[in-house]
């Protein structure tokens, strides 16, 4: 039976969308001789979107006049109903599919890792060689770090992007980066990848051309011809890499001015109050979608507006360029989904999942630095007011969004202790931030952490800190410690020394709870799952030198791969503990995303509990972050339901008393670094 096409689409009577609009979309849709269903698909699609998409360019550009606003419209609604006509028949399943589950990346099956794709696996190819391995974590949700074309030689991990259009050569092509896609999305794996909005590298094409004096480039950038401009930006300016890119504009002499540089001087700012800027970068949204990636992180995003008079980052436009990129997406491919990198104050972070006219309409996912932040400083402090203060201050977040929880990620940790919370606690934020940096480092008496520090700020004494979890947490230490056991060695220093590590073990699987145990979804950086120790050798590779965070990227280690079914190892250990908790959160309808996670009142300065409620049951974490044994009231597990509730962790129900000192309606005794789950479903 032959199509049944339509030379007009079937717009609704009523429709919001212009003529223009129309008849640029009904031109595409027309060429195509798509049958009439499939028209209507899209074109209801556009309707539905139009309006946050015009809403977006006017916030944008609406000074620019209606001209050019009406102009842009036409533009991206036109690449949006191309990308849809040519999208694989596969990709369209999975976008039905997204619409009628919009909220699927909020279920408790997911769970992340991320890596950069030659140290986990040496190029695409070899990722699908482990995609086994990645189940057998229970991942659905790979996040491969930057693999789209960088410029030679230093290139900031990555993100200084030559070519958004080709991947790194040694990693493979685009036809390699859609076949892994389609074999991850075989096996229930989302691929991610990071799109880089604030900046291109100096050798992109678009830089190149600016260079030579092509206007319509120059006008990509911020671009001055003396220092007037960029002094009156520096007065409110921080800077981002005050070790080895201090100040925020280069002179570069080909270009005759000064460049906008807020992260290297070899990574070009882009100016996004150009419309041409939009539209560029959402024909490479559109084109990596149908690729098969299905969630995009749209790095630096919080710094792609600049204002004089500010920091020049999360200023209010920023919000409107995710808008408009996030409705496209709805209308060609809404199986994508975007994440926000805004590593920013913990008040602002929200603004960057939805908050008053943005709400639902922005990103998809973030990065929750806050609980990141908090669960290492709970460890170093073993005292939890702080956390708790803290993560309860939180605004509450939009139903419709979804945090990312981390112990770690690629990047360094930097000590995000908000002054306020700190006093209220009775302490000091700046030498609570002093403490973290000593600790993490191993400089502080008792510390057993090995992290090295990174971007020393002298001025405000800002100490960033980077490693691998083992390494930060004392495993590293302890388990040298362990293998230096001899037949000389006393039995009582042999048996401190074996608890020493297997407390540093019980803390890493304390510290992984949290994170898989606050909703959301969870992430795992490359290597952290077998317990894998800092790259003592990061330092020897041409462009690392000066950049400690690569200490915390080691290629993944195959011997420790093939020891990771073993539980007398550290390895196996680990792994065995991350299998175990990933299985038994895909289970638990209680730690879905859309439910907030609430932090109890503090009983016990050493313990953490939370409570999640789910009309299929209570969820309560209880977290004793100290090697001590401590206790939460009975009466505090009572109230949320659980009392006598299973610890699905370990199956077991732990036992109260009402015996101990002051235990008045009873304690429940908490085990050093215990990390519970407490689950009673209703019937």
């Amino acid at each position: 039976m032959s199509a049944i096409t339509s030379s007009r689409s079937p717009w609704s009577t009523d429709s919001v969308v212009p003529e223009q609009v129309r008849s640029a979309v009904d031109a595409v849709l027309d060429d195509a001789a798509l049958p009439e269903p499939e028209r209507e698909v899209l074109t209801t699609r556009v309707e539905r979107w139009y309006p946050d998409v015009i809403d977006g360019l006017v916030t944008l550009y609406g000074e620019r006049g209606d001209d050019v606003v009406r102009a842009t419209a036409v533009h991206l609604l036109t690449e949006a109903a191309t990308a849809w006509v040519a999208r694989d028949p596969q990709l369209r399943r999975l976008d039905l599919a997204r619409t009628l589950d919009p909220t699927w990346v909020q279920d408790s099956s997911r769970i992340g890792y991320a890596a950069y794709t030659e140290r986990f696996a040496g190029d695409l190819r070899g990722v699908e060689e482990r995609i086994g391995y990645l189940r057998e974590l229970g991942v659905t949700y790979l996040h491969l770090m930057p693999l789209l074309t960088p410029r030679p030689g230093d290139s900031d991990g990555g993100y200084a992007v030559a070519d958004y259009r080709s991947v790194r050569p040694d990693l493979g092509d685009m036809e390699d980066l859609a076949h892994l896609a389609g074999q991850l999305r075989a096996r229930g794996i989302s691929l991610v990848i990071d799109l880089v909005l604030n900046h291109v590298a100096r050798e992109h094409e678009w830089a190149v051309r600016a260079r030579a004096g092509e206007q319509r480039y120059r006008d990509y950038f911020h671009i001055f011809p003396d220092r007037t401009e960029p002094d009156e930006y520096e007065r409110t300016l921080p800077e981002i890499f005050p070790d080895f890119a201090p100040g925020n504009f280069t002179w570069e002499e080909e270009a005759g001015g000064w460049v906008w540089t807020t992260f290297n001087s070899f990574q070009w700012d882009i100016n996004w109050r150009n419309p041409h800027v939009m539209e560029e970068y959402a024909s490479i949204v559109l084109d990596l979608a149908n690729r098969g990636v299905e969630v995009l992180r749209l790095d630096a995003i919080a710094f792609t507006i600049k204002r004089k008079g500010t920091d020049c980052q999360g200023q209010p436009e920023v919000h409107a360029i995710t808008q408009v990129l996030r409705a496209l997406t709805r209308i060609a491919c809404p199986a994508v989904d975007l994440k926000a990198e805004a590593i920013v104050a913990p008040t602002e972070l929200l603004q960057y999942l939805g908050q008053g006219r943005y709400t639902g309409k922005v990103s998809d996912l973030a990065y929750h630095n806050s609980l990141m932040v908090q669960v290492w400083s709970m460890l170093a402090s073993r005292n939890v007011r702080l956390a708790a203060r803290a993560l309860s201050c939180l605004p509450v977040e939009p139903a419709t969004a979804t945090w990312i929880t981390y112990i770690r990620c690629h990047d360094d940790i930097g000590w995000a202790i908000d002054d306020a919370d700190a006093e209220s606690v009775g302490l000091n934020g700046f030498w609570h931030r002093q403490f973290l940096a000593d600790w993490y480092r191993g400089v502080y008496p008792m510390s057993d952490a090995r992290g090295l520090v990174f971007q020393y700020n002298p001025v405000t004494q800002d100490r960033r800190i980077s490693g691998t979890s083992a390494s930060l947490i004392g495993i590293e230490a302890a388990a040298e410690a362990v293998e230096g056991i001899t037949d000389d060695t006393p039995q009582w220093r042999e048996e401190e020394l074996r608890t020493w590590l297997a407390q540093r073990l019980d803390a890493l699987r304390l510290a992984n709870a949290i994170i898989y145990g606050w909703g959301g979804v969870p992430v795992l950086w490359s290597g952290d799952e077998l317990g894998q120790y800092n790259d003592p050798n990061w330092d020897t590779e041409p462009g690392h030198e000066a950049d400690s965070r690569w200490a915390g990227r080691p290629v993944l280690s195959d011997a420790l791969v093939a020891q990771r079914h073993d539980p007398t190892t550290v390895t196996g250990r680990v792994f065995g503990d991350l299998v175990r908790m990933g299985r038994v959160r895909a289970l638990l309808p209680q730690l879905r995303a859309d439910v907030r996670t609430l932090v109890a009142p503090v009983d016990d300065d050493g313990v953490l509990v939370t409570f999640r409620d789910h009309p299929r049951g209570s969820f309560v974490g209880v977290y004793n972050v100290t090697p001590d044994w401590r206790s939460v009231p009975a009466s505090r597990l009572a109230e949320y339901g659980v009392l006598g509730a299973i610890d699905v962790l370990t199956d077991t129900i732990p036992e109260w008393s009402t015996t101990l000192e002051g235990a008045g309606d009873g304690l429940v005794p908490v085990p050093p670094y215990a990390a519970w789950w407490l689950v009673r479903p209703t019937d």
